[in-house]
């Protein structure tokens, strides 16, 4: 049976990381959807974002891939239609210095630490998908969390919610936040 994954979350939770190694782990094709996107026309760059129709990329998704088995990268990803997504969470203190590090502005880095708070995209995705998992890779390595997926997918979990929860997390992260 094909099956398709979306691995979606906030700037800096490991998405790539983690996509990459579960595609090789289940011999799935990756894609990336941002370089996805690029490749077959479906947005354009301005300045360094990405600017493309999400319903467009959807739709060329859901052609070219229906039939595959694929591990599908982005922040985006809960969009597509998917068998089951993996909503990668990580504390917004860890969102903030990973952001930070690769040089994004300070309202960049406190706009993606305030939606991964206030849990933006997993709302997001459990409003567009009725299966949702929802694992935090704070303090886990790409490999455990890879493990800690693999062995929910085996055990048959479709849907793991509310396990994360960042309220208490608020005087750390004033430093990052926009006010």
């Amino acid at each position: 049976m094909d099956m398709i994954i979306a691995v979606t979350g906030t700037p800096g939770v490991g998405k790539t990381t983690v996509s990459k190694l579960l595609a090789e782990r289940l011999n799935y094709d990756y894609v990336n959807l941002r370089d996805y996107a690029l490749k077959n026309g479906l947005g354009e760059m301005k300045g360094d974002e990405l600017e493309l129709d999400v319903d467009e990329l959807t739709e060329t998704f859901a052609r070219e891939f229906r039939d595959r088995n694929v591990v599908a990268d982005s922040h985006l990803a809960h969009h597509m239609p998917a068998d089951i997504v993996v909503v990668l969470r990580a504390h917004p203190r860890l969102i903030g210095e990973r952001l930070k590090a690769r040089g994004y502005s300070k309202e960049k880095v406190g706009e993606n630490v305030e939606a991964e708070l206030v849990d933006v995209i997993l709302v997001e995705a459990i409003d567009k998908n009725e299966n949702v998992i929802e694992v935090d890779t704070t303090g886990k390595t790409p490999e455990e969390v890879v493990e800690e997926i693999l062995g929910l997918l085996g055990r048959g979990v479709k849907r793991r919610v509310g396990i994360v929860d960042w309220s208490g997390t608020y005087d750390e992260i004033i430093p990052y936040l926009r006010l």
